[in-house]
């Protein structure tokens, strides 16, 4: 069983028990999380594929964690005119435990 659910304007496929990485959520720590956009749900007997989200299907999971992804530098440089522009970037992300995927 899985599903394809979208969230911070990303698409994950998830099963029950799989740990991943999303865009940063605002709630905290130990928290149950609801994702209710759900795309795609796959049960093992038939697919169900939403136009765009499938009624009545949603996933439960539980956050473990919050941080900061690895740094990713950005540098500028222009020939000749002595232009150098060094920038780094830590992307937040909060790590999710998928528990359930529920269908009504």
């Amino acid at each position: 069983m899985y599903a394809v659910i979208k969230t911070g304007g990303k698409q994950y496929k998830v099963s029950e028990g799989d740990t991943l990485e999303i865009e940063k959520l605002s709630e905290e720590e130990g928290k149950e999380v609801l994702f209710d956009q759900v795309l795609l749900f796959d049960d093992g007997k038939d697919i169900k594929i939403g136009k765009p989200i499938v009624e009545g299907v949603a996933v439960k999971g539980k956050i473990l964690e919050h941080g900061k992804g690895e740094k990713k530098v950005v540098f500028k440089y222009k020939p000749k005119k002595r232009f150098r522009q060094k920038k780094g970037h830590r992307q937040p992300y909060t790590k999710v435990e998928i528990k359930e995927i529920s269908s009504k």
